[in-house]
């Protein structure tokens, strides 16, 4: 699904000076894996994501998803696979407070007017149930939800457009440990009973360690890559 080839990312500051934010990164994830990409801060984790989910191009190097070269597609093109082919879990949730968790869910679905309001229902349900979110909980303001059963309203959001990939930026970092472990068992049981291939951005070695691999970068290079014979486990 994913093919990076010695992607750099430069960044002018100024007229004379450059930060090089990635100095040559080369992986591949294939279709259906749970993949960690651990840094410390300004590891250059970011700036990756955003490669990754298709918000930024590279400077240097090919970034291929699904064997097209990001690099080459309008805006349009770009626009398309953002909303149908990546979800975007994030750290500050972005939800909005004062709405239902259903309609939170169903916001990617409103502006599409091929989509009748009854199909828009089903998929946004459909997206919680896979979540993890208990039905007495759809009716529900955001803002009236503990912090584990927002992050899983946004998972939600993230599977309502059917995305094979799933782009998840420090999504424990707002939580407790433990509704952090309930989290990642969401996205374990995502990736194993669903088949969602899932790229995790995360500083913490005890996040990464819930995936199946851990890519681990540090001034703008893979110093890593390898698969975790340890995975840890955690009931969703």
């Amino acid at each position: 699904m994913i093919d990076v080839q010695n992607v750099e990312k430069t960044y002018q500051a100024g007229t004379t000076m450059a930060f090089r934010a990635l100095k040559g990164v080369s992986f591949t994830i294939q279709d259906g894996e749970f993949v960690a990409i651990m840094g410390p801060s300004g590891s250059g984790k970011s700036t990756l994501m955003h490669i990754l989910g298709a918000l930024d191009t590279p400077t240097g190097g090919k970034y291929l998803l699904d064997g097209k070269d990001v690099s080459t597609l309008s805006d349009d093109e770009l626009a398309d696979i953002r909303k149908n082919k990546i979800g975007f879990v994030f750290q500050s949730f972005n939800l909005l407070p004062r709405t239902t968790v259903l309609r939170n869910v169903m916001l990617p679905l409103i502006y599409d007017d091929q989509i009748p309001a009854e199909e828009r229902e089903r998929r946004a349900k459909g997206s919680l149930h896979a979540a993890g979110l208990d039905e007495g909980h759809y009716a529900n303001l955001s803002n009236q939800l503990s912090g584990g059963q927002i992050q899983r309203v946004a998972i939600a959001r993230a599977l309502v457009n059917d995305p094979s990939l799933i782009l998840a930026d420090e999504p424990t970092g707002n939580l407790d440990t433990k509704t952090g472990e309930i989290v990642l068992g969401t996205f374990q049981r995502l990736n194993k009973e669903y088949g969602r291939t899932i790229v995790l951005i995360t500083h913490e070695r005890d996040v990464a360690e819930y995936a199946q691999r851990i890519i681990y970068i540090r001034d703008g290079l893979v110093l890593e890559d390898s698969k975790n014979h340890k995975q840890r486990t955690s009931i969703s």
